[in-house]
């Protein structure tokens, strides 16, 4: 059964701006795959930011694809990368939904909102620099999280500030910035933020992941790329 906060996102769906610039009448998306079932994500592999970049793309190229999509729920052996996934429980499944792309790639804001908090979150394996807003749709309070940006794009920003549906909020950052990654977005939808501030799970244990996956709905609702 759909919650609340899902049936106004599908009932809006035609209302919210693009997140990159994509245009699906004739621009092609390759979907990632980033679990085990993936032959070709070998340690060496998921351990070297360069070769995975490269891996990823060559696949792009190949496709002649402008992006690369995916994630949402996926159980993904990306993250044994880092300790930074590392606990009492490992956390794997991806709460998201990422778009792998050239750096500098503009990312637009879906639907107005305020700034409500953001971060750098410097950590090898972590966002890097993230934003989050703060929405309301149909008295539904939610918010938006965009991680892996640029830390040029974290200056203008202060707490409170409103952002246009549309307008340019960030760009995708450099590997430097951004968590050591190849360039590419982590968009997630949050209904509650339990407090936090500039930061928020984007990857969770499997024994968690039916209550994370209830309180971050499908990216997609939003991006409208799948």
């Amino acid at each position: 059964m759909k919650s609340r906060l899902e049936l106004a996102l599908i009932k809006n769906k035609n209302n919210f701006n693009k997140v990159v610039d994509f245009n699906s009448t004739y621009e092609k998306l390759v979907v990632l795959n980033f679990t085990a079932t993936n032959t070709a994500l070998t340690t060496d592999l998921v351990t070297n930011t360069h070769e995975l970049s490269t891996y990823l793309n060559n696949l792009l190229q190949q496709a002649q694809a402008k992006y690369g999509i995916g994630g949402y729920a996926e159980d993904r052996v990306l993250y044994k990368r880092s300790a930074h996934f590392e606990g009492k429980q490992n956390r794997s499944i991806h709460l998201g939904v990422d778009i792998w792309g050239p750096t500098n790639t503009k990312v637009y804001v879906p639907i107005g909102g305020m700034v409500h908090s953001f971060a750098l979150n410097n950590h090898f394996g972590d966002y890097g620099a993230t934003i989050i807003l703060q929405h309301q749709l149909d008295t539904i309070v939610f918010y938006t999280l965009y991680g892996h940006v640029s830390i040029k794009d974290l200056v203008p920003l202060q707490v409170g500030k409103y952002i246009s549906r549309g307008e340019v909020l960030a760009h995708f950052g450099n590997p430097a910035e951004n968590g050591d990654w190849p360039p590419h977005l982590h968009f997630q939808i949050i209904e509650d933020m339990q407090l936090k501030q500039g930061d928020y799970p984007g990857v969770c244990a499997i024994a968690e992941k039916d209550f994370y996956l209830s309180n971050c709905p499908d990216a997609n609702y939003i991006l409208n790329m799948l």
